[in-house]
């Protein structure tokens, strides 16, 4: 069974939009005809950059500064009248060290990127929202269920997104539906580089994770909200 989206008049802000993930979701929506609006501290041009520049209208922004943040939404709004979906797809994993070994540079760098991200876009972008009843969608992860040895900081930096993602659909129900998607090993370069003889045909594509995103954000899931969905594959 083939499902389709049409965001047709609809406007997307996708964080972390240079990235694997983000550039996948970026494109998801413009096939489906949205307009989508970009963020990202790495340009489109950027040789790091999975993005293609045809696919977004790009914003640069810093957000973990609320300064930055606040600029670009309203940027963002001036452009194109609204905003309909936010896109919280802005994150990082670092990992290896236990707690006591861990520096705090590592664990505040995580929450920055991870959770700051999210709250900050999210505070800023929902007055907006609320507007046109829109959503919000946030990237969590399987890991944020349990704790676990070497990666802890990133493990609770994505519970917080969990949390924060019920309380925001709790505090705006029957205005903004809120949702968290939860990977686990995403199909990108940058984990091929790192796991080289991993079973990468388990990994989950970007793309595929793309298309629930949208479910997400459609009218396709009118009273899901407050959920944070698996998006495991067979990883």
């Amino acid at each position: 069974m083939s499902a389709s989206f049409d965001f047709s008049d609809r406007v997307v802000l996708v964080t972390g939009a240079s990235g694997a993930l983000g550039s996948a979701i970026a494109a998801a929506f413009d096939d489906a005809g949205g307009t989508v609006c970009g963020a990202d501290i790495v340009a489109p041009d950027d040789e790091d950059a999975h993005v293609d520049p045809g696919v977004i209208d790009y914003y640069r922004g810093d957000f973990t500064d609320e300064d930055d943040v606040s600029r670009v939404i309203e940027a963002v709004v001036a452009d194109h009248g609204g905003l309909d979906h936010l896109c919280n797809i802005a994150g990082t994993w670092r990992g290896g060290d236990p707690i006591h070994e861990t520096d705090l540079e590592t664990f505040e760098f995580l929450f920055d990127v991870n959770l700051k991200t999210m709250f900050l876009a999210s505070k800023h972008a929902l007055p907006h929202l609320q507007e046109r009843e829109g959503t919000v969608v946030s990237v969590a992860s399987r890991s944020s269920l349990s704790g676990g040895a070497g990666d802890g900081p990133y493990r609770a930096s994505k519970a917080g997104v969990r949390l924060l993602t019920e309380t925001i659909a709790e505090e705006n129900e029957g205005e903004v539906r809120a949702n968290a998607i939860m990977p686990s090993v995403i199909d990108t370069p940058m984990n091929r580089e790192m796991m080289p003889d991993a079973d990468h045909d388990a990994w989950v594509d970007p793309a595929d994770i793309a298309r629930t995103v949208l479910a997400l954000c459609s009218d396709a899931a009118p009273v899901t909200s407050g959920a944070a969905i698996p998006v495991y594959g067979e990883a």
